[in-house]
């Protein structure tokens, strides 16, 4: 069996008079979202990093607003900014991916890993070293370097929380003491806003159309990833190396809903589902205080007015992201770590208003099929292989 959670290992203190706090991506949905539940309860928790890509107007507000011992801004031509920003706060200040990685590695009682894309693996593996609890809502880290991190939480007695809706949902309803008694993952999906529009519609769609998410509220990046459904085939990747099940033991379910967040099949028939509103505030939370629930004022789940759930299987046609990323595991070694590679620049194309949106799978697609698939053995590997599978992508958008 693969490297894969310990969910046993390395329990934290239930009840911390105060934990420290790292978020990476402080600024994205996700780092929002954290520090809007963290306010809720400022007496447990004391930050220590805050980073963001871009967004320094915003980063200096949350440090002085927050009290952080510390603001990194990746964008270095930023620093000047935000050193004046936060100057006589007491507040340090850096800037750069380095000063990002070394911050992670730092070790805090739990840490935030919400970068997006690539650029997350380096800090998520920095944290994972330092045997910190990561709360991992940054699907590449496992995407591209599965294997190696999950060798690392291990080797380090690090402990992973899933922060994505599906895994979060799967982590509180697998029962990891009777491993041998999983039947299936069934990974939900809303099916996007495209869901029952034939590939003729879908060519002409545009992208305002592909970032409007009919139930969630997410970034760019991950909102395109959801209308072509290839978020569902990256968590199916990322299921894999999470939860010790076999690639034939994890299966995708469209329910547009978005109310039943994923289940966990028995081999006795039982099948236990988690629920609720779609509010990823829902799973921050739990990462938040595990091994305890961290209670906010979530909307409550109504499921009379909801009336019906309903379910059916994802178009392969209509979709092909989820059976690209499906190959692409199988196929292993550097395969995942290309499909994400070529994905994150036609997405960015797409979004730039390069390529249509129907051109975005078919990149994917002709970039996993030009570069060779080949053995990682460690994080510069990944990136070397990144920067190649990013050229070959932009030869063929140009």
């Amino acid at each position: 069996m693969h490297n894969a959670l310990n969910l046993e290992k390395h329990l934290p203190d239930a009840n911390p008079a105060q934990r420290s706090v790292t978020i990476l991506g402080s600024t994205g949905s996700v780092g929002l979202s954290t520090l809007k539940l963290i306010e809720e309860d400022r007496e447990r928790f004391s930050i220590q990093t805050l980073t963001a890509n871009n967004n320094v107007e915003l980063l200096a507000e949350q440090a002085v607003q927050y009290g952080a011992s510390r603001a990194i801004i990746a964008n270095e031509a930023l620093y000047e900014t935000l050193k004046n920003k936060l100057e006589n706060t007491g507040i340090e200040v850096a800037a750069g991916h380095k000063a990002i990685v070394e911050a992670s590695g730092e070790g805090v009682d739990w840490l935030m890993s919400s970068i997006v894309g690539i650029a997350g693996l380096a800090p998520t593996m920095a944290a994972v070293t330092s045997g910190t609890t990561v709360a991992l809502a940054n699907k590449e880290a496992l995407v591209c370097g599965g294997e190696l991190v999950m060798e690392q939480v291990n080797k380090c007695g690090a402990t992973l929380l899933p922060v994505d809706s599906e895994h979060n949902a799967i982590f509180q309803v697998f029962e990891n003491n009777q491993l041998d008694k999983i039947e299936r993952l069934i990974l939900t999906a809303s099916g996007g806003p495209f869901l029952g529009k034939s590939r003729e519609e879908m060519a002409k769609v545009t992208r305002e159309e592909a970032l409007a998410h009919p139930n969630w509220d997410m970034g760019a990046k991950i909102s395109i990833d959801s209308a072509t459904m290839m978020n569902k085939g990256l968590e199916f990747i990322e299921a894999f190396y999470l939860f010790p099940v076999t690639q034939d033991q994890i299966e995708i379910l469209v329910h547009h809903q978005s109310v039943i967040h994923s289940l966990v099949e028995y081999k006795d028939g039982s099948v236990l589902a988690q629920m609720g509103s779609p509010d990823m505030r829902t799973p921050i939370s739990y990462a938040l205080g595990w091994p305890n629930r961290h209670p906010f004022a979530a909307q409550k789940l109504n499921l009379a007015k909801i009336g019906k759930l309903t379910f059916e299987d994802p178009d392969p046609v209509q979709f092909p992201a989820i059976r690209l990323a499906q190959e692409a595991l199988k196929a292993g070694k550097s395969a995942p770590a290309i499909l994400n590679a070529a994905n994150e620049v036609a997405v960015d194309s797409f979004l730039k208003g390069q390529i249509g949106f129907l051109k975005i799978a078919e990149i994917v697609e002709a970039v996993l099929d030009k570069v060779e698939n080949q053995a990682l053995n460690s994080i510069d590997d990944i990136f070397e292989l990144d920067k190649l599978v990013r050229i070959e992508a932009q030869k063929l958008l140009s």
